[in-house]
């Protein structure tokens, strides 16, 4: 038997049926796979195999042809040799054909694979103005037992955060938010040396002096392209990039199709100053809208599933934000239940790197749901 993948092919199609499938394909990550040279009883076991994973399945003689989700086509991986034992060359294909839809992040000696399964990316503010928690972690015992928690929590990553970039932040010069960032990173380093470190900063300076404290990401709101230094440095290192759309400054007519474009030049921009494609990040930049009703944030919400093709993990950063006091008059202590569930349709959708205050609770929500997501019954 043979396994062909055959979901990019939708694209060379110039009928609507084609274009709308292989659309859909991209959005909600889903694989067309044709399986020929099959036996006739190996025909019969691929429909019923393919059913139970809720695909769409057509059969030609020995050609069966399915749409199966990510995770169902896993699944078939998975029990190929059960299922059809002997056909070693059609489980290599299988497997190819998933490491084909990868989605890694490389961060210095840290690589997050993250098509199966969201990585939870804590926030450790040590400011006293940022939007949710700033002040709350002013003493080296306060910070020291936050982050404690959030390692034992489960946090795959914990930033640390020296200025807020919140509407109407004040600046503070490079050299109070080193003093502020890096003893916090060189500490995490020393008791935590596998947990992954990042840092939120748009100044070159306390990039430089993060990345010397071992730092493993650098988390952009100006995109890296606000100063012709940083990406000739950037390059030059090993950390992840996670660069973010600042709204801010932009009149969006058509959001979505801006929002690509931007991310598609930005890409372009940061891997032709030699960066590894599998080093960036993309992050939508909700709640960095021009407009104050926070209408273009519930777009962003929405359209995550628009940048899948990219096929860079995106961040979901919609923690505690002020636009569920706008819309339903909830106070920053009260909006845990309303984040998790913004984050769960995001997550749904295709978001990834899930920016968070709450770290246990955002673990209980993906382990449920990565759960239901594997649910299928094969009897």
């Amino acid at each position: 038997m043979q396994i062909h993948d055959t979901t990019k092919a939708l694209a060379g199609q110039n009928d609507f049926a084609s274009q709308a499938l292989f659309k859909l394909t991209q959005d909600q990550t889903l694989i067309q796979l044709q399986f020929t040279d099959a036996t006739s009883a190996q025909a019969d076991a691929l429909r019923t195999r393919l059913r139970q994973f809720d695909g769409t399945v057509t059969r030609k003689g020995t050609t069966v042809s399915g749409l199966l989700a990510y995770e169902a086509t896993k699944q078939l991986s998975d029990n190929w040799l059960t299922w059809f034992p002997g056909e070693q060359e059609a489980d290599k294909q299988l497997t190819n054909v998933l490491a084909s839809y990868e989605l890694g992040w490389q961060a210095n000696d840290f690589r997050f694979e993250l098509r199966e399964k969201p990585m939870i990316y804590a926030i450790m503010n040590i400011t006293p103005d940022s939007f949710y928690d700033g002040g709350r972690y002013q003493t080296k015992e306060a910070v020291s037992a936050h982050i404690a928690e959030m390692v034992e929590a489960g946090a795959d990553l914990i930033e640390v955060n020296g200025q807020t970039t919140r509407p109407g932040y004040t600046e503070v010069t490079p050299e109070v938010e080193i003093e502020r960032t890096i003893p916090y990173i060189k500490q995490i380093k020393l008791l935590y040396p596998d947990m992954a470190v990042g840092i939120d900063t748009y100044k070159l300076p306390v990039m430089k002096a993060a990345i010397d404290a071992g730092v493993d990401v650098i988390n952009d709101v100006n995109s890296f392209m606000d100063d012709p230094e940083k990406l000739p440095y950037l390059a030059k290192q090993r950390v992840g990039l996670l660069t973010m759309l600042n709204g801010r400054g932009n009149d969006f007519t058509n959001l979505s199709e801006e929002m690509h474009t931007f991310f598609e030049d930005n890409i372009k921009a940061i891997t032709d100053a030699g960066v590894a494609f599998d080093r960036i990040a993309l992050d939508q930049g909700i709640g960095y809208s021009k407009l104050p009703d926070s209408k273009q944030d519930f777009v962003m919400m929405r359209n995550v599933d628009q940048f899948n093709d990219l096929n860079r993990p995106m961040m979901v950063a919609v923690s505690r934000k002020g636009f569920y006091k706008q819309l339903l008059g909830l106070e920053k202590d009260d909006r845990l239940p309303m984040t998790l569930i913004t984050e769960t349709e995001m997550m749904l959708k295709g978001g990834r790197i899930i920016r968070v205050h709450d770290v246990e609770e955002t673990r209980q929500m993906i382990t449920f749901l990565d759960e239901i997501e594997k649910g299928y019954w094969l009897a």
